[in-house]
């Protein structure tokens, strides 16, 4: 196992329960960070739905039964830490459930927000920029020799604080990119007229569709599954 060497009590016990962070994300300090591009980089009052969203989350019974066997192991998980921001839906699709998980699990769980004042951009956080860019940076994305600050990043500690598993963004089987090209997202910012109007009303769809909730329990199988491999299979 992997000391991570960024987090340690102190600075764990620094970020936010899942109660705290969705009523952060409807404060004034909030809705004034920039957004994704394209919500206009302007936020929007996500409190609500994240709250509904955790509502309308339960795990399966072998779900909850799987993560309170895998927090029962010696050096299992017994705490997870999110990096998130609510403009992101995957954010907003996955987050309540990991929120479910620790609770199941009996897990500690602290979410840090990943951007300051402006959005990330770059293949690594601003230290200047994001007050959270050290625990960023300790759990970057790396696909093909590039790194990325992912949202949502979920990271699986022991009670000592080291890596068991680290989940990024979306379940495998979320064909994100794939579904976006199908539903037609314009090519550019730019092109935000009818075009856009339309692709975000069919995204928007998607959202309330049974499927939005199958890939949300997708990430929570892949998430236990990965931990079992890591834990049984030792790989």
């Amino acid at each position: 196992m992997q000391p991570t060497r960024v987090v340690t009590a102190q600075r764990f016990a620094q970020g936010m329960t899942f109660d705290h962070y969705v009523a952060y994300t409807g404060t004034p300090e909030n809705l004034a960070r920039q957004a994704g591009w394209w919500l206009g980089a302007t936020r929007h009052d996500f409190s609500g739905l994240l709250r509904k969203r955790y509502e309308l989350c339960r795990l399966s019974e072998a779900q909850t039964a799987a993560i309170r066997w895998l927090a029962a192991l010696p050096d299992g998980p017994a705490r997870l830490l999110v990096i998130s921001e609510e403009w992101s839906s995957d954010c907003r699709r996955d987050v309540p459930m990991v929120a479910r998980l620790a609770e199941a699990g009996g897990l500690e769980l602290r979410i840090f927000p990943r951007d300051g004042q402006k959005l990330g951009r770059g293949p690594k956080a601003d230290p200047a920029e994001s007050p959270n860019a050290d625990i960023v940076n300790a759990f970057l994305n790396v696909k093909d020799g590039q790194t990325f600050q992912t949202v949502p990043t979920v990271v699986f500690l022991t009670q000592a604080f080291e890596v068991l598993y680290i989940y990024f963004e979306f379940p495998a089987i979320y064909r994100k990119t794939e579904l976006a090209r199908r539903l037609g997202v314009p090519a550019s910012r730019e092109n935000r007229d009818k075009e856009w109007e339309r692709f975000i009303r069919d995204w928007g769809a998607l959202q309330e569709s049974p499927f939005w909730q199958v890939w949300t329990s997708a990430a929570v199988d892949e998430m236990l599954s990965a931990l079992h491999e890591r834990l049984v299979v030792g790989s």
